[in-house]
């Protein structure tokens, strides 16, 4: 293994997704985040179908750094039940992994 995964988590628009990445690199709990283009988003929400536009995101982060990630984007975010998951990374460049690791220091 690597030591290093990605956070996937979507946000309600770009200007809360920039807000809470910036936030959270600053804090060192994440070495990178990529802002995707919007996505269109059907999902069922209190036994309704609804659909909406949504912002990607996905932040580069240490294995160890991972829960924190989760917790302060969770609590940060304005969905009353965000998607943030994480996604291990099994395989990477041994320098790309390394930088990553550096960056939560």
């Amino acid at each position: 293994m690597t030591g290093i995964v990605s956070v996937y988590a979507v946000f309600g628009d770009r200007a809360e997704a920039e807000k809470i990445g910036r936030m959270v690199l600053d804090e060192r709990l994440a070495a990178c985040v990529n802002l995707l283009g919007e996505a269109h988003s059907i999902y069922r929400w209190r036994g309704k179908v609804e659909e909406a536009g949504e912002v990607p995101a996905i932040f580069k982060t240490a294995a160890t750094s991972a829960d924190a990630l989760m917790k302060r984007i969770a609590a940060l975010h304005s969905y009353e039940n965000p998607a943030v998951v994480v996604w291990p990374v099994s395989d990477a460049p041994e320098a790309y992994a390394r930088w990553v690791k550096e960056q939560m220091r």
